[in-house]
């Protein structure tokens, strides 16, 4: 059981800073595609 809590505390952790880095990355590509599209 330790050991399985373990395991899930790293996996949340992964998953949280892998969807972190979608959402900024997402975020940053809107941001500049509004920006490409207000200068032309």
């Amino acid at each position: 059981m330790n050991g399985f809590d373990i395991v899930m505390v790293i996996a949340i952790i992964l998953f949280a800073r892998l969807g972190v880095r979608l959402v900024t990355g997402y975020i940053k590509m809107k941001k500049e595609n509004k920006d490409e599209n207000k200068s032309d």
